[in-house]
Order: structure tokens, then C-alpha cells, then sequence
């Protein structure tokens, strides 16, 4: 028999940036390196389907199986164990797991989150590391303890949120939160910046140098439609990323409390970076939407 060879051909197609609308003249789409940024998936690491020739499909003891996770790429120069994973991608989508004894009985459980790329392939598993009593008392501004696991169980992200106040007439308490990579040393900081009107953030590498900000809208409220905070640049006229929530039905929105989220960065951004942007993520998830019983 001869042989052949197949080919997998990529994607060829680019989708430019939408202009901004009001309030935002002077932005234009762009990120940190040379190239344009493209919300679009753009992708030039082609993943077989679960179950193809030579790419195990592994699933963690005790997870619910069915879901494929990723399979690790090889890991750039310098990357943090477990960042690997990052380093191919420009789109993340986190879904919080309902938790059914929170939906019946009104009292709030820990959170528990799948982390996915763009073609629904687990990369990580995030699980909320909190006591009884600081959920059920402190709400949506309780402190907590976010682990980040991978295929195999190994933790290799952190993320610590201290006990602020949640209070946007009080500029001297905002909150934080903090990205290790692996546990145990900081990869970055999320910082809430304060402003009468707008939600505001600042993204600071491992030395709390400012790096890129966050904007959000004035007024955070999801009801029938999705919520975009804006990732740019310090002079805020370059918008680097986008952290969205995606509403995720009626039903869904008014019996729980279980969010969805995507976040958009270039393929090519620091992969501490990207751990950074997962973290303001879940900072912006506990501030504006854990629903407070």
C-alpha cells in the first residue's frame, strides 16, 4: 500500500476588532507586541477530537468524566509549570458548576469552576477553598482561597483574595486579589482602582508594577444581556483584551448564581499575564455577581 498524508489545513480568516463606540474615542485595537489584536479565535494549534490516534484523553479521579481535557503543548522557555497550557491560546471560557444543595436550600456553597479553551477542552479545574461561615457571612466580599488544578491533579495556580471592604465609597480598603504560579510565588496582582462612576482595575506583574488596567461600565448589571470589562493599555489607547459575562438564560440567572465567562487576550501575550487575567476574572465574578443570600 502507499502512503499518504493527510492535511489539516488552518484558518485563514482574520476578524478585525469592532470600533468603539461612544465614550471611547481614541482606542484603537491593538495589544502589547506588533501585531493587531483579534477578538476572533485564530488558532494555529489544531486539537483533534477526543479519542484520535495517539492523544490520550485523561479525566481526574473523582471529576465527572465526558469532557475531554487539553493536551499540553510543549512548554515555552521560562513558563511556570502548568502555564504551558496558556501559551496556545487567546481564549478562555470558565463556567461555574451549579451546585444543586445551594439551589434548594438558599445557603451558600463553595464554587467550583471549569476552565476551557475555545473548542471546549478542560484546561484547568478551579475549586473555592473557604470555611462554612466566611461564605454565609461575608458573602461577596469574603476572603477566599481559589486552587487551580490540572489534568493530573497538580495544583499549579493560587489565587488569594484578602478580606476588603466591598464598599465603593471607601477608596482606602479596595480589594485585590493575588496570582501565584505555581503556589506560593506571586505571578501578579490585581488591584481595584477607585472612581465615583466607573469599575476600575489595574493588572501589576510580580514586583506590583502597573501593567495594563481594566474598565468596566458604570453600571455592572447583566439582566438579558452580557457585561464586557475592557483589558488596556496604560494610556488607555490600546485595548489589549476583553473579560466578558455571558448571560446565560433566564432560568439560570434567577435561581443561581453559577456564571459563565470568556476572556480574550492575543495568542501571544506572557502566559503570567494570561494567569493574571484569569484571576481578575474571578475578582470581578465575586465583587459583581456572586449573589448574596
Amino acid at each position: 500500500m502507499k502512503p499518504f498524508q493527510i492535511h489539516l489545513p488552518g484558518s485563514s480568516r482574520h476578524i478585525v476588532y469592532p470600533k468603539h463606540q461612544a465614550g471611547h474615542i481614541g482606542k484603537q485595537a491593538g495589544h502589547l507586541g506588533s501585531q493587531a489584536f483579534y477578538p476572533g479565535r485564530q488558532h494555529s494549534y489544531l486539537v483533534p477530537p477526543a479519542g484520535a490516534a495517539g492523544i490520550p484523553v485523561q479525566n481526574q479521579p473523582g471529576r465527572p468524566a465526558g469532557v475531554p481535557w487539553m493536551p499540553a503543548p510543549p512548554p515555552p522557555l521560562n513558563c511556570p509549570p502548568g502555564l504551558e497550557y496558556l501559551s496556545q491560546i487567546d481564549m478562555i471560557l470558565i463556567h461555574q458548576q451549579i451546585e444543586l444543595l445551594e439551589v434548594l436550600f438558599s445557603f451558600e456553597s463553595s464554587n467550583v469552576y471549569d476552565i476551557k479553551n475555545s473548542f471546549g477542552q478542560r484546561i484547568y479545574f478551579a475549586a473555592e477553598d473557604t470555611n462554612f461561615c466566611t461564605r454565609n457571612c461575608c458573602g461577596r466580599s469574603r476572603p477566599f482561597t481559589l486552587r487551580i488544578t490540572d489534568n493530573v491533579g497538580r495544583e499549579v495556580m493560587t489565587l488569594e483574595r484578602p478580606l476588603r471592604c466591598n464598599c465603593c465609597c471607601c477608596p482606602c480598603c479596595l480589594q485585590e486579589i493575588e496570582i501565584q504560579a505555581p503556589p506560593g510565588v506571586p505571578v501578579g496582582y490585581v488591584t481595584q482602582t477607585w472612581h465615583p462612576c466607573l469599575t476600575k482595575f489595574t493588572i501589576k506583574n510580580q514586583n506590583r508594577e502597573d501593567v495594563l488596567k481594566i474598565s468596566g461600565p458604570c453600571i455592572v448589571c447583566s439582566c438579558f444581556a452580557g457585561v464586557d470589562f475592557e483589558i488596556i493599555s496604560l494610556d488607555e489607547q490600546m485595548v489589549v483584551g476583553r473579560i466578558s459575562k455571558h448571560w446565560s438564560g433566564l432560568l439560570r440567572e434567577a435561581f443561581t448564581d453559577a456564571d459563565n465567562f470568556g476572556i480574550q487576550f492575543p495568542r501571544d501575550l506572557d502566559v503570567k499575564l494570561k494567569a493574571v487575567m484569569i484571576g481578575a476574572c474571578f475578582l470581578i465574578d465575586y465583587m459583581f455577581f456572586e449573589r448574596t443570600r
